[in-house]
């Protein structure tokens, strides 16, 4: 089918195949954790925490415009994660990876069983398009501090540190911190990198809106803690872009991003490494969308390490740990 499919037709139904089984785990999520035979109260009008990502981009004192968030079954995580599983087949966890470096840290698992082309995980975060990159905290060595970073095609950048492993309620999030998310996978600093730190200067902003009312415990939010495959061994998973259509409102609390800035303002051109503003852009035919990522599965999963191939680019120096799973491919993704 694809070989006789335009370029654009490929993509459209790749984006429709992805949107539908997101879809479907939103409406099993909400089965899970909204009661049909009540009617919806609102939890009070919860107002973000200052802490993190909202200190670094001058993040304002509240406002009242506060959307309402929904009262939800009190479900932990993990029961949220089991009944998922059990509706499903299989759902994530994230504990010691089993890839044997010191710098491997956690992974991320899939616990049950998936079939080739399944929707495994969301990458969670703040979005940044190219012409937002200098309000990436840490700017301009943004990495030197943060492995949580990912690029789509498109130049955008989302930032996963942020989210961490979620959280235990449906709330406000305006792109602060969570409390428990202090990852264990920790950036080695070198002398270089707290110089970088010393003299980085992010622009500061107050674009990320008034936040969103996100389902925290989505145990699907994890795309974040897939590791590198080792030697000798195939990635399992691959990236896949997925724009979210915004007037998707059911589904909007269970997408684990925030869009900083007005992404559809400003039209941005990549000439060699630089980006230039290049014009106005139009509103998208089909209406706005957060430009997220997905995971994949490229094989039949069955209660193992989810693998991805991180295609580092062979122009900068890389990890000790990291082997190419594919050189050619990782020339072509930078080229």
């Amino acid at each position: 089918m694809a070989s006789k499919a335009s370029f654009a037709d490929q993509q459209k139904q790749v984006q429709e195949n992805i949107h539908n089984q997101i879809k479907s785990l939103c409406t099993v999520m909400d089965a899970i954790l909204l009661d049909v035979n009540e009617p919806q109260e609102s939890q009070s009008k919860a107002t973000p925490s200052r802490s993190g990502l909202s200190f670094a981009i001058g993040r304002n004192g509240p406002t009242n415009n506060h959307p309402d968030v929904p009262k939800t079954r009190p479900l932990k995580r993990t029961e949220l994660s089991q009944r998922l599983k059990d509706s499903i087949g299989y759902t994530l966890d994230v504990k010691q990876s089993q890839i044997p470096h010191s710098e491997a840290g956690q992974g991320l698992f899939l616990n049950g069983e998936a079939t080739v082309g399944s929707v495994i995980a969301i990458y969670p975060g703040v979005i940044y398009s190219p012409a937002y990159y200098r309000y990436i905290p840490g700017y301009p060595r943004v990495d030197a501090q943060n492995t949580y970073l990912i690029t789509r095609y498109d130049g955008t950048v989302i930032n996963a540190q942020p989210w961490g492993f979620g959280g235990e309620t449906r709330e406000l999030w305006d792109g602060s911190k969570m409390l428990d998310a202090k990852l264990n996978r920790v950036a080695t600093e070198k002398g270089s990198d707290r110089l970088w730190k010393m003299l980085s200067k992010p622009l500061e902003s107050s674009r990320v809106g008034n936040g969103e009312v996100l389902e925290h415990r989505n145990p699907l939010a994890l795309a974040h803690f897939a590791n590198h495959p080792a030697k000798d061994t195939v990635p399992n998973v691959m990236i896949c872009p997925y724009d979210f259509p915004l007037t998707e409102k059911d589904m909007r609390a269970y997408i684990p991003n925030l869009s900083f800035g007005n992404a559809e303002e400003v039209n941005m051109r990549r000439f060699g490494s630089f980006w230039f503003r290049w014009g106005s852009r139009n509103s998208e035919s089909n209406g706005p969308v957060l430009k997220t990522l997905v995971l994949v599965a490229t094989t039949a999963l069955c209660d193992e390490e989810v693998l991805l191939n991180y295609r580092l680019s062979n122009s900068k120096r890389r990890p000790s740990w990291y082997t190419p799973v594919d050189e050619e491919e990782d020339q072509r993704r930078w080229s």
